[in-house]
Protein backbone atom coordinates (compact mmCIF):
# COMPACT_ATOMS: atom_id res chain seq x y z
CA UNK A 1 0.00 0.00 0.00
CA UNK A 2 1.19 3.54 -1.51
CA UNK A 3 2.36 5.95 1.77
CA UNK A 4 0.51 8.42 2.85
CA UNK A 5 1.53 12.03 2.02
CA UNK A 6 0.32 13.21 5.59
CA UNK A 7 -0.40 11.67 8.52
CA UNK A 8 -1.13 11.62 12.17
CA UNK A 9 1.38 9.29 14.27
CA UNK A 10 -0.81 7.87 17.11
CA UNK A 11 1.63 6.89 20.17
CA UNK A 12 -0.69 4.07 22.05
CA UNK A 13 1.92 3.42 24.72
CA UNK A 14 1.00 7.64 25.47
CA UNK A 15 -1.92 6.84 25.59
CA UNK A 16 -2.34 3.77 28.16
CA UNK A 17 0.76 5.70 30.07
CA UNK A 18 -1.52 8.36 30.33
CA UNK A 19 -4.01 5.76 31.95
CA UNK A 20 -2.10 4.43 34.04
CA UNK A 21 -1.20 8.38 35.01
CA UNK A 22 -4.55 8.74 36.25
CA UNK A 23 -5.19 5.41 37.91
CA UNK A 24 -1.94 6.21 40.21
CA UNK A 25 -3.29 9.62 41.52
CA UNK A 26 -6.72 8.89 41.88
CA UNK A 27 -6.13 5.52 43.42
CA UNK A 28 -7.43 2.05 43.20
CA UNK A 29 -11.08 3.01 44.26
CA UNK A 30 -12.24 5.62 41.62
CA UNK A 31 -13.15 4.82 38.44
CA UNK A 32 -12.13 5.86 35.29
CA UNK A 33 -14.43 6.54 32.62
CA UNK A 34 -12.21 8.55 29.32
CA UNK A 35 -14.12 10.26 27.18
CA UNK A 36 -14.13 8.88 23.37
CA UNK A 37 -16.14 11.13 21.86
CA UNK A 38 -14.94 13.47 18.25
CA UNK A 39 -13.12 9.78 17.50
CA UNK A 40 -11.01 9.49 20.59
CA UNK A 41 -10.27 13.87 20.39
CA UNK A 42 -9.03 12.99 16.91
CA UNK A 43 -6.54 10.26 17.67
CA UNK A 44 -8.92 7.25 17.30
CA UNK A 45 -12.09 6.26 19.41
CA UNK A 46 -11.46 2.23 18.92
CA UNK A 47 -7.99 2.37 19.64
CA UNK A 48 -7.86 4.94 22.55
CA UNK A 49 -10.67 2.94 24.12
CA UNK A 50 -9.11 -0.57 23.73
CA UNK A 51 -5.88 0.58 25.17
CA UNK A 52 -8.11 2.71 27.83
CA UNK A 53 -9.55 -0.67 29.17
CA UNK A 54 -6.20 -2.60 29.06
CA UNK A 55 -5.05 0.43 31.19
CA UNK A 56 -7.24 0.54 33.98
CA UNK A 57 -10.51 2.42 32.64
CA UNK A 58 -13.79 1.05 33.95
CA UNK A 59 -15.69 2.65 31.25
CA UNK A 60 -16.34 5.26 28.57
CA UNK A 61 -17.84 8.21 27.74
CA UNK A 62 -19.53 9.28 24.11
CA UNK A 63 -21.12 12.87 23.18
CA UNK A 64 -23.58 11.01 20.60
CA UNK A 65 -25.25 7.71 20.42
CA UNK A 66 -24.00 7.06 16.92
CA UNK A 67 -20.11 7.09 18.74
CA UNK A 68 -21.31 4.66 20.79
CA UNK A 69 -22.62 2.40 18.54
CA UNK A 70 -19.68 2.08 16.62
CA UNK A 71 -17.55 1.00 19.98
CA UNK A 72 -19.88 -1.82 19.80
CA UNK A 73 -19.17 -2.57 16.49
CA UNK A 74 -16.00 -2.79 16.76
CA UNK A 75 -16.31 -5.35 19.50
CA UNK A 76 -16.14 -3.10 22.87
CA UNK A 77 -18.01 -4.45 25.48
CA UNK A 78 -17.56 -2.35 28.57
CA UNK A 79 -19.74 0.46 29.85
CA UNK A 80 -20.50 3.46 27.45
CA UNK A 81 -22.16 6.27 28.67
CA UNK A 82 -23.88 8.55 26.00
CA UNK A 83 -23.33 12.22 27.68
CA UNK A 84 -25.60 14.06 25.29
CA UNK A 85 -29.55 14.36 24.81
CA UNK A 86 -31.04 10.92 23.64
CA UNK A 87 -34.83 11.04 22.69
CA UNK A 88 -37.41 8.45 22.74
CA UNK A 89 -36.69 7.83 19.26
CA UNK A 90 -33.73 6.08 20.72
CA UNK A 91 -34.21 3.72 23.06
CA UNK A 92 -34.46 0.42 20.76
CA UNK A 93 -30.68 1.89 19.58
CA UNK A 94 -29.43 2.70 23.58
CA UNK A 95 -31.05 -1.04 24.73
CA UNK A 96 -30.01 -3.03 21.76
CA UNK A 97 -26.15 -1.58 21.83
CA UNK A 98 -26.30 -1.79 25.98
CA UNK A 99 -25.78 1.86 25.97
CA UNK A 100 -26.17 4.39 28.74
CA UNK A 101 -28.50 7.72 28.55
CA UNK A 102 -28.29 10.62 29.98
CA UNK A 103 -31.38 12.39 31.72
CA UNK A 104 -32.12 15.81 32.85
CA UNK A 105 -35.55 15.93 32.95
CA UNK A 106 -38.59 14.19 33.63
CA UNK A 107 -40.83 14.27 31.07
CA UNK A 108 -37.86 12.72 28.94
CA UNK A 109 -37.29 9.98 31.24
CA UNK A 110 -40.95 8.94 31.66
CA UNK A 111 -40.86 8.86 27.28
CA UNK A 112 -37.66 6.33 27.79
CA UNK A 113 -39.30 4.68 30.35
CA UNK A 114 -42.83 3.96 28.44
CA UNK A 115 -40.08 2.93 25.17
CA UNK A 116 -38.07 0.89 27.31
CA UNK A 117 -41.10 -0.76 29.06
CA UNK A 118 -42.94 -1.59 25.41
CA UNK A 119 -39.62 -3.44 24.97
CA UNK A 120 -39.86 -5.41 27.67
CA UNK A 121 -36.38 -4.05 28.93
CA UNK A 122 -35.10 -1.61 30.88
CA UNK A 123 -32.77 1.11 30.10
CA UNK A 124 -29.65 2.38 32.35
CA UNK A 125 -29.28 5.71 32.85
CA UNK A 126 -27.33 8.40 34.35
CA UNK A 127 -29.08 11.78 35.68
CA UNK A 128 -27.23 14.80 34.53
CA UNK A 129 -27.38 18.07 37.08
CA UNK A 130 -26.27 21.43 35.74
CA UNK A 131 -24.79 22.81 38.62
CA UNK A 132 -23.38 25.98 36.94
CA UNK A 133 -22.87 24.94 33.71
CA UNK A 134 -25.41 25.82 31.74
CA UNK A 135 -25.64 23.06 29.04
CA UNK A 136 -27.77 20.04 29.28
CA UNK A 137 -28.61 19.01 33.10
CA UNK A 138 -31.16 19.50 34.96
CA UNK A 139 -30.77 23.06 37.27
CA UNK A 140 -30.44 22.39 40.61
CA UNK A 141 -30.20 25.74 42.53
CA UNK A 142 -31.63 28.27 43.45
CA UNK A 143 -30.08 31.69 43.60
CA UNK A 144 -26.72 32.65 43.58
CA UNK A 145 -24.09 29.88 42.85
CA UNK A 146 -22.08 30.66 45.83
CA UNK A 147 -25.39 29.84 47.96
CA UNK A 148 -26.79 26.44 46.69
CA UNK A 149 -29.98 26.04 47.43
CA UNK A 150 -31.52 22.91 47.24
CA UNK A 151 -34.19 22.94 44.61
CA UNK A 152 -37.26 21.32 45.55
CA UNK A 153 -38.95 20.91 42.27
CA UNK A 154 -35.25 18.82 40.89
CA UNK A 155 -35.67 16.60 44.02
CA UNK A 156 -39.26 15.75 43.16
CA UNK A 157 -38.31 14.99 39.37
CA UNK A 158 -35.20 12.76 40.51
CA UNK A 159 -37.47 11.31 42.35
CA UNK A 160 -40.07 10.70 40.19
CA UNK A 161 -37.58 9.52 37.58
CA UNK A 162 -36.20 6.78 39.93
CA UNK A 163 -39.64 4.86 40.45
CA UNK A 164 -40.31 4.26 36.67
CA UNK A 165 -39.80 1.03 36.13
CA UNK A 166 -38.60 1.05 32.82
CA UNK A 167 -35.08 3.33 33.18
CA UNK A 168 -32.92 2.39 36.24
CA UNK A 169 -30.58 5.11 37.38
CA UNK A 170 -27.29 4.04 37.37
CA UNK A 171 -25.20 6.84 38.02
CA UNK A 172 -25.51 10.80 38.81
CA UNK A 173 -23.32 13.49 37.21
CA UNK A 174 -22.37 17.02 36.53
CA UNK A 175 -19.75 18.88 34.78
CA UNK A 176 -17.13 21.63 35.63
CA UNK A 177 -17.15 24.90 33.69
CA UNK A 178 -13.82 26.53 35.07
CA UNK A 179 -11.83 23.34 36.75
CA UNK A 180 -9.07 24.35 34.82
CA UNK A 181 -8.73 28.31 35.92
CA UNK A 182 -6.18 29.46 38.42
CA UNK A 183 -9.13 30.64 40.38
CA UNK A 184 -10.97 27.65 41.50
CA UNK A 185 -13.50 29.30 43.14
CA UNK A 186 -17.09 28.37 40.73
CA UNK A 187 -15.37 25.30 40.59
CA UNK A 188 -15.92 24.27 44.13
CA UNK A 189 -19.37 26.60 44.53
CA UNK A 190 -20.24 23.66 41.14
CA UNK A 191 -19.34 20.91 43.21
CA UNK A 192 -21.15 22.37 46.50
CA UNK A 193 -24.07 22.05 44.45
CA UNK A 194 -24.23 18.69 42.97
CA UNK A 195 -23.08 17.82 46.72
CA UNK A 196 -25.78 19.43 47.99
CA UNK A 197 -28.51 17.66 45.83
CA UNK A 198 -27.14 14.18 46.56
CA UNK A 199 -27.06 15.40 49.85
CA UNK A 200 -30.73 15.90 49.51
CA UNK A 201 -31.71 12.71 47.32
CA UNK A 202 -30.10 10.88 50.14
CA UNK A 203 -31.77 11.99 52.94
CA UNK A 204 -35.10 11.10 50.79
CA UNK A 205 -33.80 7.33 50.43
CA UNK A 206 -32.34 7.91 46.83
CA UNK A 207 -28.50 6.73 46.04
CA UNK A 208 -26.82 6.28 43.04
CA UNK A 209 -23.93 3.70 43.06
CA UNK A 210 -22.30 6.25 40.67
CA UNK A 211 -21.29 9.67 40.98
CA UNK A 212 -19.03 11.77 38.90
CA UNK A 213 -18.17 15.63 37.86
CA UNK A 214 -14.52 15.19 37.67
CA UNK A 215 -12.74 16.57 33.99
CA UNK A 216 -9.34 16.05 33.27
CA UNK A 217 -8.20 19.38 34.92
CA UNK A 218 -10.22 18.49 38.26
CA UNK A 219 -9.02 15.29 38.28
CA UNK A 220 -5.71 16.26 38.07
CA UNK A 221 -5.98 19.51 41.09
CA UNK A 222 -9.19 18.75 42.82
CA UNK A 223 -8.90 15.59 44.62
CA UNK A 224 -12.60 16.55 46.17
CA UNK A 225 -13.96 16.22 42.83
CA UNK A 226 -13.34 12.54 42.17
CA UNK A 227 -16.01 11.17 44.42
CA UNK A 228 -16.82 7.69 42.34
CA UNK A 229 -15.38 8.23 39.04
CA UNK A 230 -13.21 10.57 36.78
CA UNK A 231 -13.75 11.81 32.80
CA UNK A 232 -10.65 12.46 31.43
CA UNK A 233 -10.68 13.84 28.31
CA UNK A 234 -7.50 16.43 27.00
CA UNK A 235 -5.65 14.80 29.37
CA UNK A 236 -5.89 11.09 28.77
CA UNK A 237 -4.01 12.11 25.33
CA UNK A 238 -1.35 13.38 27.17
CA UNK A 239 -1.98 17.24 26.52
CA UNK A 240 -2.78 19.39 29.35
CA UNK A 241 -6.30 21.63 30.03
CA UNK A 242 -5.06 25.00 29.78
CA UNK A 243 -2.25 26.50 30.65
CA UNK A 244 -3.82 27.37 33.80
CA UNK A 245 -4.00 24.08 34.69
CA UNK A 246 -1.02 22.94 37.14
CA UNK A 247 -0.04 19.72 35.88
CA UNK A 248 3.23 19.21 37.74
CA UNK A 249 1.84 16.18 39.75
CA UNK A 250 1.06 13.83 36.43
CA UNK A 251 3.23 12.49 33.71
CA UNK A 252 1.38 13.39 30.27
CA UNK A 253 2.76 12.11 27.55
CA UNK A 254 1.07 13.55 24.09
CA UNK A 255 -0.13 11.02 22.02
CA UNK A 256 0.07 12.46 18.87
CA UNK A 257 2.26 14.21 15.66
CA UNK A 258 0.94 15.52 12.28
CA UNK A 259 3.52 14.68 9.83
CA UNK A 260 3.71 14.82 5.72
CA UNK A 261 5.98 14.80 3.32
CA UNK A 262 7.24 17.50 0.69
CA UNK A 263 5.99 17.56 -2.81
CA UNK A 264 7.36 20.42 -3.91
CA UNK A 265 10.24 22.47 -4.15
CA UNK A 266 10.84 25.62 -6.32
CA UNK A 267 13.75 28.21 -6.14
CA UNK A 268 11.89 31.72 -6.32
CA UNK A 269 13.28 35.32 -6.81
CA UNK A 270 12.66 38.03 -4.28
CA UNK A 271 9.35 39.53 -4.77
CA UNK A 272 7.81 36.22 -5.78
CA UNK A 273 3.68 36.09 -4.46
CA UNK A 274 3.01 33.41 -2.70
CA UNK A 275 -0.79 31.56 -2.48
CA UNK A 276 -4.28 32.77 -3.12
CA UNK A 277 -4.38 36.99 -3.04
CA UNK A 278 -0.84 37.12 -3.09
CA UNK A 279 -0.84 37.88 0.60
CA UNK A 280 3.22 37.29 1.13
CA UNK A 281 5.65 38.46 -1.17
CA UNK A 282 8.89 37.04 -0.48
CA UNK A 283 11.51 39.12 0.65
CA UNK A 284 14.99 37.63 -0.76
CA UNK A 285 15.38 34.66 -2.73
CA UNK A 286 14.38 31.51 -1.15
CA UNK A 287 13.10 27.64 -1.79
CA UNK A 288 9.06 27.21 -1.43
CA UNK A 289 8.19 23.54 -0.11
CA UNK A 290 4.74 22.77 -0.90
CA UNK A 291 3.36 20.35 2.07
CA UNK A 292 0.20 18.44 1.54
CA UNK A 293 -2.28 19.81 3.99
CA UNK A 294 -4.44 22.12 4.00
CA UNK A 295 -8.23 23.29 5.52
CA UNK A 296 -9.79 20.35 3.94
CA UNK A 297 -8.04 18.18 6.30
CA UNK A 298 -8.72 20.31 9.30
CA UNK A 299 -5.20 22.43 9.41
CA UNK A 300 -6.76 25.78 9.65
CA UNK A 301 -6.80 28.92 7.19
CA UNK A 302 -6.19 30.97 9.75
CA UNK A 303 -2.26 29.50 10.19
CA UNK A 304 -2.23 31.37 7.02
CA UNK A 305 0.82 33.64 7.37
CA UNK A 306 0.65 32.58 11.10
CA UNK A 307 3.50 29.57 12.11
CA UNK A 308 6.26 26.90 10.88
CA UNK A 309 6.72 23.62 10.23
CA UNK A 310 9.72 21.65 11.38
CA UNK A 311 11.76 20.47 9.20
CA UNK A 312 14.79 18.63 9.88
CA UNK A 313 14.60 19.68 13.20
CA UNK A 314 14.28 23.57 11.79
CA UNK A 315 11.66 25.80 11.79
CA UNK A 316 10.20 26.54 8.46
CA UNK A 317 7.47 29.73 8.34
CA UNK A 318 4.38 29.22 6.58
CA UNK A 319 4.03 31.52 3.13
CA UNK A 320 0.70 32.95 2.17
CA UNK A 321 -2.57 31.26 2.82
CA UNK A 322 -3.28 27.83 3.66
CA UNK A 323 -5.02 26.14 0.93
CA UNK A 324 -7.88 23.47 0.92
CA UNK A 325 -5.33 20.22 0.01
CA UNK A 326 -1.66 22.24 0.36
CA UNK A 327 0.80 24.34 2.52
CA UNK A 328 3.78 26.58 1.55
CA UNK A 329 6.60 26.66 3.68
CA UNK A 330 9.74 28.90 3.48
CA UNK A 331 12.91 26.56 3.45
CA UNK A 332 15.47 28.67 1.90
CA UNK A 333 17.88 28.14 5.48
CA UNK A 334 17.67 24.44 4.68
CA UNK A 335 20.41 23.38 2.41
CA UNK A 336 19.59 20.49 0.29
CA UNK A 337 16.59 19.24 0.70
CA UNK A 338 14.88 16.62 -1.36
CA UNK A 339 11.18 15.57 -1.73
CA UNK A 340 9.45 13.38 0.25
CA UNK A 341 11.31 14.96 3.15
CA UNK A 342 9.43 14.53 6.32
CA UNK A 343 7.53 17.56 7.65
CA UNK A 344 6.64 17.81 11.46
CA UNK A 345 3.23 20.04 11.48
CA UNK A 346 3.07 19.30 15.25
CA UNK A 347 5.20 17.12 17.22
CA UNK A 348 9.43 16.56 17.74
CA UNK A 349 11.70 16.60 15.42
CA UNK A 350 15.85 16.18 15.80
CA UNK A 351 15.46 17.09 19.11
CA UNK A 352 13.18 20.25 18.21
CA UNK A 353 9.58 20.70 19.30
CA UNK A 354 6.16 22.22 18.06
CA UNK A 355 3.66 21.70 20.19
CA UNK A 356 -0.56 21.36 19.50
CA UNK A 357 -0.22 23.92 22.29
CA UNK A 358 1.93 26.63 20.70
CA UNK A 359 -0.10 26.12 17.79
CA UNK A 360 -3.61 26.74 19.68
CA UNK A 361 -1.78 29.95 21.15
CA UNK A 362 -1.16 31.15 17.40
CA UNK A 363 -4.72 30.84 16.80
CA UNK A 364 -6.46 32.10 19.94
CA UNK A 365 -8.08 29.11 20.84
CA UNK A 366 -7.46 25.56 23.02
CA UNK A 367 -5.53 22.36 21.89
CA UNK A 368 -8.93 19.98 21.86
CA UNK A 369 -9.77 22.02 18.52
CA UNK A 370 -6.09 21.52 16.93
CA UNK A 371 -6.33 17.67 17.14
CA UNK A 372 -9.87 17.03 17.06
CA UNK A 373 -10.68 19.20 14.16
CA UNK A 374 -8.08 16.54 11.86
CA UNK A 375 -10.40 15.03 9.88
CA UNK A 376 -10.25 10.98 8.55
CA UNK A 377 -8.65 12.31 5.21
CA UNK A 378 -5.71 12.21 7.46
CA UNK A 379 -4.48 8.56 8.02
CA UNK A 380 -3.82 7.56 11.13
CA UNK A 381 -0.61 5.80 11.72
CA UNK A 382 -0.59 3.86 15.47
CA UNK A 383 2.35 3.13 16.95
CA UNK A 384 3.02 0.47 20.06
CA UNK A 385 0.86 -1.75 21.79
CA UNK A 386 -0.64 0.16 24.44
CA UNK A 387 0.32 -1.87 27.49
CA UNK A 388 3.48 -3.27 28.79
Amino acid sequence: MTAPLIWAEVDLDAIGHNTREFRRIVGPEVGIMPAVKADGYGHGAVKAAEVALLNGASALGVARLEEGISLRKAGIAAPVLVFSYAGPDAVRDLIDYDLTATVSRSDVAEALSDRARALGKTLAVHVKIDSGMGRIGMLTALGHPGSPVPDSRAVADTLAMARLSGIALEGIYTHLAASDSWDKTDAHNQLTIFAGFVSDLERKGLSFPLRHAANSAAAIGMPESRLDMIRPGISFYGLPPSPETDVSGIDLRPAMQLKGKIVSLKHVRRGFRVSYGSTHVVDRDTVIAVVPVGYADGFSRRFSNNGCMLVRGVRAPILGRVCMDLTMIDVGHIPDLDLEEEVVIFGRQNGSALTVDELAERLGTINYEIVANLNARVKRVYQGEGFY
